[in-house]
């Protein structure tokens, strides 16, 4: 993709203000107003300026921790850099059994935000270790990020260079050596990531670059369908994927980022239905599998049912996908969904809309025997309540974990990007993030 205020927000902490913070809570930061002290057998410690939560005794510093983040070398990852707080063994692949994520035999609480701009934007080691060490601030344990970027003249960072329909993948400093550094800042952060590897959008090139160099056509659906589309798809995938099989901080893989029949050009064949989108996720999800046995392999979609005459658009599958369809293709490890009342149309109650979405998935997650997260979600207005209603949700209904658009960071260059959603470490919404993300841990 792309609040009530202070009282609705302090109603919200309330139960945390007047006890000693629980295990995971939070207990300090800029702006803190909670309790400072946390229950026996943790220890309040520093996770940057604007948070502090209440670890283990067993894992915390003896020490008290700095606030910055060593940068990790800019080769490619070979171990993590010193931490304000040390991170959690990058070793062992993350897994499913069942509804759950698991690491190394234990449950995996999938929770945190996107940046899709950590790898795309030129920013420095630093800076990216200062992005991924808010993100962590709040306890999450994942980010999702973007793993591409098309262009047809070389500029910047950029992934694939498309020139009279070919393609060249850049493996240079301001290609996959950058991603490399994500890695990295990733792993020194204690986070793991899921990667997108194209865009139904023609945000950083995507899918209608690839029909328009190979096909001359702005029919977006024949990314889907044409043979030598989907071989430099392939083509691409076997570089990219290929190149991180053994890197656990790798989480997963994901098809496209909401992929649909059409995309920005707005124009398909006509022939593009919930059975194409489904046939393309089978083969390209195997075919993932075929070359990179390690890690997990999700759509990336938007989640969208297929309930022909249903008055809810995200409900009608006139965009090409069933989420129960594709939840069932069985190289297809978890689902994806996301959820913006407001650019679907859902205006008359964004929040209550949400609720029935997010039950809804929950419902299609049991039936599946799968793990379904909320990778993307965002309103614009009433933040710290919507979220606070979702998250509440979302732990009711047993979904398995969620990743907030978007997470947002004050470089000393300036602001990350905002569209509305950034939540950035002084933002209210922070902290709802940081004591949700506690109660996934909590749970198990």
């Amino acid at each position: 993709m792309f609040g009530v205020g202070l009282v609705s927000l302090a109603l919200a902490l309330a139960p945390f203000a007047n006890a000693a913070s629980p295990e995971w809570g939070q207990c300090g930061g800029i702006g803190w107003t909670g309790d400072t002290t946390c229950v026996a057998g943790t220890v309040c410690t520093v996770q940057n300026p604007y948070y502090s939560q209440c670890l283990p005794s067993s894992s915390a510093p003896t020490t008290t921790p700095p606030t910055t983040v060593v940068p990790p070398p800019t080769s490619s990852p070979s171990g993590p850099t010193t931490t304000s707080v040390p991170p959690p063994s990058s070793t062992g692949f993350v897994k499913v059994s069942g509804q759950k994520f698991v690491l190394n035999g234990q449950t995996y609480p999938l929770v945190g935000a996107n940046s899709y701009w950590v790898g795309l934007m030129g920013y420095s080691t630093a800076q990216m270790n200062q992005a991924f060490s808010d993100i962590a601030g709040t306890g999450a344990t994942t980010v999702r990020t973007w793993g591409f970027n098309d262009v047809t003249s070389p500029n910047g960072i950029y992934y694939q260079l498309w020139q009279n329909g070919q393609a060249t993948v850049n493996t240079g400093a301001t290609g996959l050596q950058n991603f490399d550094n994500v890695v990295a800042a990733a792993k020194a952060n204690g986070l793991r990531l899921i990667v997108a590897l194209t865009n139904n959008w023609s945000d950083y090139g995507g899918m209608d670059v690839y029909v328009q160099q190979i096909a001359g056509s702005a029919d977006h659906d024949l990314f889907y369908t044409n043979a030598n589309v989907i071989a430099a798809y392939k083509s691409y995938i076997k570089t990219f994927v290929g190149r991180y099989v053994n890197e656990p901080t790798i989480l997963g893989w994901e098809l496209a980022n909401e992929p649909r029949c059409r995309g920005s050009t707005g124009t398909s064949t006509g022939t593009c239905t919930t059975q194409t989108i489904t046939n393309w996720v089978s083969e390209i999800s195997a075919y993932i599998k075929s070359i990179d046995p390690n890690h997990l392999v999700a759509i990336g979609d938007e989640g969208f049912f297929n309930e022909p005459g249903s008055p809810d658009y995200p409900y009608q599958g006139s965009e090409g996908i069933d989420f129960n369809a594709n939840l069932n293709v069985t190289t297809i490890d978890f689902g994806t969904a996301h959820l913006y009342p407001g650019s679907w149309g859902e205006t008359a109650d964004p929040t209550g809309f949400g609720t029935k979405w997010i039950t809804d998935h929950a419902t299609s997650q049991k039936a599946a025997n799968k793990p379904v997260i909320l990778e993307e979600f965002g309103v614009t207005s009433d933040q710290a309540s919507t979220y606070t209603t979702w998250y509440s949700d979302i732990i009711s209904t047993g979904l398995t974990g969620d990743l907030i658009w978007q997470a947002g960071s004050h470089f000393s260059t300036g602001d990350t990007p905002n569209d509305g959603y950034a939540i950035y470490p002084d933002s209210p919404v922070y902290a709802v993030e940081s004591q949700h993300f506690a109660a996934v841990k909590a749970r198990g």
